[in-house]
């Protein structure tokens, strides 16, 4: 594994890792394109890791306020990671989510309105978790208050 806190050549990562600094470049635009910033200088790639505090929030409501639950998270700052609820019979079930902007609810609400599935939260009435990504506790917190005033939060 390489780690540094100064940016490293695809030269340097080729000899590394042992392929070519083409591959190397390949690499970068594949983690670019998972939403990896990884930036690049006349030195070298940096990989920008913001710190991200998780909190779990746990959710009720019906089908026609996904998009509003949603948007209300990614508008305030947060990173939508994945949905999951108890289930009585089958115990956890949990999905990755990944949505951290309008572009990704809006691709979400295309593939659940297609007729393939439907939403999670429909096999425990409603209720649902959500875990959510944001760069500071103050962030989560905020979050936390606008889920609780939309009266989405269960306490």
């Amino acid at each position: 594994m390489v780690s540094a806190s100064q940016p490293l050549s695809g030269t340097e990562l080729a000899q590394q890792f042992h392929v070519s600094r083409q591959v190397i470049v390949q690499d970068i635009a594949l983690l670019r394109a998972a939403h990896h910033d990884i930036v690049s200088t006349n030195r070298g790639y940096l990989l920008n890791n913001p710190k991200c505090i998780r909190r779990i929030f746990k959710t009720r409501h019906d089908n026609d306020e996904i998009v509003d639950e949603l948007q209300s998270i990614v508008d305030a700052g947060g990173k939508v990671t994945d949905v999951f609820v108890n289930h009585k019979v089958y115990g956890q079930i949990r999905a990755d989510m990944a949505i951290r902007s309008r572009k990704d609810i809006d691709k979400f609400m295309q593939d659940i309105c297609s007729g393939k599935s439907t939403p999670l939260l429909n096999v425990t009435a409603g209720y649902h978790y959500h875990t959510v990504e944001a760069e500071s506790e103050e962030t989560l917190d905020y979050i936390e208050k606008i889920l609780r005033e939309k009266k989405y939060l269960v306490e």
